[in-house]
């Protein structure tokens, strides 16, 4: 049975004018077309609402289907049967335009209500756009304006390299133009381990060429991937030849830039020219002393690199030449100073003291001619890298009865003919005082008390000014404040005032004990006789020369007087004497007159004592003399520290006079200092002598 089916669809659905059907006639219709076999179909919203009232909508009515057509019977449902695809796809989109029609157009009231909420949110999402644009423009131009100078120079900053171009040191010369100490021209290699493409490999090829050995080469592997910095030394201060084979590798990250070395021509003088590290600053002698002189100023060259490390062609690169340090002459003559060295080292040995400083100065001018230091180290060899002539004070010993007998006779208290009965052991309340040797009491003018080197004699002597005189003129000699020379680390000695000298001290300044100089501060003491009675400074600088060539002369040294020129030739001819028939006789420079006074000093024990003849005691030998005696024009100290206790060679004129007539010869024949014609030798006889006596 053929059966119809009717599709009702309330869209576009539309009431005919004037037709009103009741409802018991809409009822008999569908009756009868059910008994017709036609089914119902399903009634729409509007007309479920047409039953109850509700205005009519007019179904459409069914399309009429051919006979002999086959049909399906569906059961009822929502959904319309598909006859086909498209025109399932056809009612498909039907169904959402009327879905649509229904939310939209049917029921306005949910978007009436829905429009104010949708409004304030889209107003909210404008709002916070708007906002936000305006911070990122605000930003921006923040960045380029207010912020733009200090981004631009950072990223140009990220792009450059600066290397500094150190200045080329000033020379040290001595005073005859001879090179002490001068720059020579090196290459630093270095690194950039930001650039380095390969740490491991690099530090394998680097350390191949420099033979570094495994250790040094896994700290170099190790800091090149560590990546922590752009820059990091490789090696310092190397041959040019080396640092070329490296270069020529090319390897990325590495490179090499000059940067001159120290070298000391003369090392002999060491101690006295010091050194300095491997940036080029003095860090000791007179490098340190005079860095800025010699230091000059470093120059740099900044370049504009690629992120390859590359240098950008064209860009802003500056280069600031450096400007070299000014060139620095010395007082010290290279011969006299090599061969002074190699005396005092040859007597050291000898005696196998522990150590030993010697001094050769003009006696007029107070300009140092050589400053030597020995010292020996733990392992048995010696270093002459210390200059303890100026940086070490001791008890000077017998050498200071010159000043205590120079005093008395300059306040007219004696005369060198004024005599002592001299004992040959005295007790001065509690302290008993010994000659060096032993005698009975004895009747000695003052000037055989300084030739036989007296400790009594001088001490009767010294007594005859107070203690704040003998003060004042050991002031006066340059005793307890330091030299001009302003040496780095210079010490000023020990002298107390007078009024805290206690218990033997009284006694024993007079003679050498109690009181501390440096070998710089005694002969230049010393150097006082030889100067007709005129304390001259001791000098180390004569000149300086800037780099355009042009010499500036230093200052001469300041000078003061402490004796009367008749005082000053008084002591003068009786240390003659000391020479020619007392202590001092290993001193003698043949057919050259010499003037000195010999000195040994206790040293003080760990223990706070000088020790005694059973306990064992340490020594200090000098001797300290100038030539020639009618006109000096040398002074000369050499101090033997810690001699052979054992040793008949202990003493100033045993130990230290020997290297004083070694070097005085020397120095006379380097100087071509002749004697003057009416110079006299040492008489035969001996107008001093006594049995069985002997000093030191």
């Amino acid at each position: 049975m053929t059966v119809r089916q009717h599709t009702t669809s309330s869209r576009g659905a539309q009431p005919r004018k004037g037709a009103a059907r009741s409802t018991s006639t809409a009822t008999s219709t569908s009756r009868a077309r059910s008994h017709a076999g036609v089914a119902e179909p399903r009634r729409s919203g509007t007309q479920q609402r047409a039953r109850h009232g509700a205005r009519p909508v007019a179904r459409k009515p069914a399309p009429h289907t051919p006979r002999g057509v086959p049909q399906v019977k569906h059961p009822r449902s929502r959904q319309a049967p598909v006859r086909s695809r498209a025109r399932g796809k056809s009612r498909s989109r039907k169904k959402s335009t009327v879905g649509f029609v229904r939310r939209v157009i049917i029921r306005p009231s949910r978007t009436k209500q829905a429009t104010p909420i949708i409004k304030k949110r889209l107003r909210w999402a404008v709002a916070v756009l708007v906002s936000l644009l305006i911070f990122l423009i605000g930003k921006v131009g923040y960045l380029q304006t207010v912020s733009g100078d200090d981004y631009r120079a950072a990223g140009l900053a990220a792009r450059m390299r600066t290397t500094t171009l150190r200045a080329e040191r000033g020379a040290i010369f001595d005073r005859n133009g001879r090179e002490i100490a001068m720059s020579v021209p090196k290459m630093t290699l270095y690194a950039d381990p930001t650039m380095v493409v390969d740490p491991t490999g690099t530090a394998r090829a680097i350390a191949g060429l420099m033979q570094f050995d495994p250790v040094r080469e896994q700290e170099l592997a190790t800091t090149l991937a560590a990546r922590e910095s752009s820059f990091t030394f490789v090696a310092r201060q190397i041959d040019p030849a080396r640092a070329k084979a490296v270069t020529d590798l090319r390897l990325p990250g590495v490179g090499a830039y000059k940067e001159p070395d120290r070298m000391i021509v003369d090392p002999s003088a060491l101690a006295v020219v010091g050194g300095t590290d491997t940036d080029g600053i003095g860090t000791a002698g007179l490098e340190m002393q005079y860095n800025d002189t010699l230091a000059g100023k470093d120059g740099r060259f900044v370049r504009e690199q690629d992120k390859d490390g590359r240098s950008i062609p064209g860009a802003s690169n500056v280069e600031v030449e450096p400007v070299p340090g000014n060139d620095l002459v010395l007082t010290l003559d290279r011969s006299i100073q090599f061969q002074l060295n190699q005396a005092l080292l040859s007597r050291v040995r000898q005696v196998g003291a522990r150590g030993g400083t010697a001094v050769v100065m003009n006696s007029k001018t107070g300009d140092v001619y050589a400053m030597a230091n020995i010292r020996r180290k733990e392992d048995g060899t010696y270093s002459n890298s210390g200059n303890y002539a100026a940086v070490e004070a001791h008890e000077t010993g017998s050498t200071a009865k010159v000043f205590s007998i120079a005093a008395a006779i300059n306040e007219g208290a004696v005369t060198p003919d004024s005599v002592f009965h001299v004992p040959g052991i005295q007790k001065f309340d509690e302290y008993v005082i010994r000659d060096a040797y032993p005698h009975p009491t004895q009747a000695m003018p003052v000037r055989e008390i300084l030739v036989k080197s007296s400790n009594l004699g001088t001490v009767l002597t010294a007594q005859r000014i107070s203690t704040t005189t003998l003060e004042s003129y050991l002031h006066a000699f340059g005793f307890g404040d330091k030299t001009a020379l302003e040496f780095p680390n210079e010490s000023a000695g020990i002298l107390k005032p007078a009024e805290k000298w206690q218990g033997t001290e009284k006694i024993t300044v007079a003679y050498g004990y109690g009181f501390a100089s440096t070998s710089l501060q005694l002969v230049s003491a010393m150097n006082v006789v030889a100067n007709n009675g005129t304390y001259v400074a001791p000098r180390l600088v004569l000149a300086t020369i800037d780099d355009a060539g042009k010499m500036h002369n230093v200052a001469p040294s300041a000078t003061r007087p402490v004796l009367t020129q008749e005082t000053a030739t008084q002591m003068n001819l009786m240390m003659r004497d000391v020479v020619c028939f007392g202590t001092g006789t290993l001193a003698k420079i043949p057919g050259m007159t010499v003037a000195g006074k010999t000195g040994t000093g206790y040293k003080v024990q760990n223990d706070g004592t000088y020790g005694s003849d059973t306990t064992g005691r340490k020594y200090f030998a000098s001797f300290v003399g100038f030539l020639p005696a009618e006109d000096p024009q040398v002074t000369i100290l050499v101090s033997i520290d810690e001699p052979d206790a054992g040793s008949r060679d202990r003493f100033g004129g045993t130990a230290a006079a020997p290297v004083f007539s070694d070097i005085g010869a020397f120095v006379a024949r380097e100087l071509r200092i002749k004697p003057p014609a009416t110079t006299q030798p040492c008489a035969k006889a001996d107008p001093y002598a006594r049995a069985g006596e002997s000093g030191h």
